[in-house]
């Protein structure tokens, strides 16, 4: 992939542990995003999955610099964003949005839907204040939402519909790029199911980048060109969504996909369920080496001597010391 429109690199965010109350005193550090290298091409609509606590969200707002970089490099169209200035990052805004999980607690709910989807507007100069009303009742239509519940609250609408209107709202400034942190899990499967296919079309007729971050992995399947798993703040496979699922290579993420259910009874009964042992490892002491061996069943000795690199392997890019062998 040579035309990266977003790349990662080495990218970290760690958050420090204090202990005491008059006196604190930093006891420890929360490892939420540890050297991560990734590459979006232009258009792309790239699915992130992991455990809870992997570091999903969190790399979804160090991103967008909603959390300040620890180490590491963003770099937008050529652009770096963990060296810009306040107003260079008000510029780049306009092209990198944000479409966050609870749409409830993202909307402010003092502002109607006309003052919540006008204000980036305004504030950007995308349109004159007589020209707002025009461009809010475009939004919503694009969404899906009539243009006449403009002035309502957002405890008015139901779950989907605000997410439609966290939806518009990131429209608003015409963004190349989206991050959508898990915008379909606190929906019900058929409201799930307008959303991703609301995505779906946005991206192919704006051309729109796309970073899903999702649990569900037929979910992130459905809408993603490709796939990244994400365990411990690293990413262990990368690679095309179908190929991804279908035939995972690492360790990790055959245990993921063994737990998509199917809806055939005969072969639900057939398949092999992957339980992993013990709990994920706290990201403040991580362990050594590849961070996944101490519940990993082709773990051996090797596997705590180094960390292994994402390196390619069968069409895709893997963490794991031990791909050929498995």
């Amino acid at each position: 992939m040579t035309e990266a429109f977003l790349e990662l690199i080495d990218l970290k965010t760690h958050f420090p542990v204090h202990e005491g109350f008059i006196f604190k005193q930093q006891s420890g550090t929360v490892k939420a995003v540890d050297g991560v290298n990734l590459k979006v091409k232009r258009g792309e609509v790239l699915g992130l999955v992991g455990e809870s606590g992997c570091g999903k969200s969190t790399l979804a707002r160090t991103i967008t610099q909603l959390v300040p970089t620890t180490a590491g490099t963003v770099v937008l169209e050529g652009k770096n964003l963990t060296t810009g200035s306040v107003a260079e990052m008000r510029r780049v805004r306009r092209d990198l949005q944000m479409v966050f999980q609870d749409p409830y607690a993202s909307l402010n709910p003092r502002m109607t839907v006309f003052a919540t989807l006008a204000e980036p507007l305004l504030v950007h100069g995308i349109c004159k204040p007589a020209e707002a009303t025009d461009q809010v009742a475009e939004l919503m239509t694009t969404v899906g939402l009539a243009p006449r519940f403009m002035q309502k609250y957002p405890h008015e609408f139901s779950g989907g519909q605000r997410q439609r209107i966290a939806i518009a709202r990131a429209l608003a400034l015409r963004p190349k790029i989206i991050i959508a942190d898990e915008p379909v899990s606190a929906l019900d499967v058929s409201i799930q199911a307008q959303i991703l296919n609301l995505l779906s079309e946005l991206c192919h007729k704006m051309n729109l980048t796309l970073i899903f971050i999702a649990h569900d992995l037929s979910v992130v399947k459905h809408i993603s060109d490709r796939i990244a798993v994400m365990y411990l703040g690293k990413i262990v496979e990368l690679g095309n969504a179908t190929e991804v699922i279908e035939n995972p290579q690492h360790p990790y993420t055959r245990a993921l996909v063994s737990a998509i259910p199917t809806p055939n009874p005969d072969v639900e009964r057939s398949r092999q369920r992957i339980v992993l042992a013990g709990d994920p490892p706290s990201p403040i002491n991580p362990p050594r080496g590849c961070s996944f061996h101490p519940r990993c069943q082709y773990a051996q000795a090797r596997c705590k001597e180094g960390v292994p690199p994402l390196v390619p392997f069968a069409g895709r890019e893997i963490a794991c010391i031990r791909a050929g062998e498995i």
